[in-house]
């Protein structure tokens, strides 16, 4: 008898598994790091086939929900994970790439996120947290980058910033975004007229931003990291 015998009327089969995660999340009965049972039993206890407990799997894998344990197999190695971001920077991604999220709205709350996430650093922000910062502030001075290997590194600078925070809910959004944003940055960067003058503007942006941090002036780190983020907007009409 499959578990409960409550399958939604007209749910797919997938669903069901779907549903079964969500529920048992919810109330506890998963937490992270909790397995799943193997693929065969938990087929069993739902009443649906195999492939659509593997396909329930897959979609709460993509959705940073479930990862798979490596050394085990298949479903019987399907574990608990919990990592938003995951999920967060595909969608934010796909959905920025179709133009449904605007590049000027993704940034204003871009702004939003990392006035707090940088606001946050300056109070919480480690030895470890503030070497990574600089590792890649210092690898952006490299004159000898492409301009895909310097977004590469200011990407990790502002992720590093985010680490730091100490608010994991701000941390996830402000990653996810950021990362959403790093082609059309990358495209950007392509276009823009004078590459040179731009790349020193945001080195000289980051230096003082990493300054503040450093001296854990919170407000005007926050300012600092606010005006960054739209003079080079601005820099960059591919973004408009």
């Amino acid at each position: 008898m499959p578990e409960d015998d409550a399958r939604p009327s007209g749910a797919k089969t997938w669903e069901v598994v779907v549903g079964w995660v969500e529920e048992r999340i919810l109330d506890g009965r998963l937490v992270r790091g909790s397995m799943l049972p193997a693929e065969r039993e938990l087929a069993t206890q739902l009443g649906v086939s195999r492939a659509a407990v593997r396909e329930g799997v897959r979609t709460l894998q993509a959705s940073g929900v479930l990862c798979p344990n490596v050394g085990a197999g298949a479903t019987g190695g399907t574990m608990v994970a919990g990592e938003p971001h995951v999920a967060l920077t595909r969608m934010l991604r796909m959905h920025v790439a179709l133009a449904n999220f605007p590049a000027r709205d993704v940034t204003q709350v871009r702004v939003v996120l990392e006035r707090l996430s940088t606001s946050l650093a300056c109070a919480h922000a480690d030895d470890g947290a503030r070497a990574r910062m600089r590792e890649a502030l210092n690898a952006m001075d490299d004159d000898e980058l492409t301009r895909e290997e310097f977004n590469r590194f200011d990407t990790r600078f502002h992720v590093a910033i985010a680490r730091a925070a100490g608010n994991r809910l701000a941390t996830d959004l402000t990653v996810a975004i950021r990362e959403s944003m790093r082609q059309p940055i990358m495209r950007g960067f392509d276009e823009v007229a004078d590459w040179h003058l731009l790349r020193s503007q945001l080195r000289s942006q980051h230096h003082a931003i990493m300054s503040a941090i450093d001296a854990r002036s919170a407000a005007e780190a926050a300012d600092l990291v606010e005006h960054h983020i739209w003079s080079a907007y601005e820099a960059m009409p591919r973004l408009h």
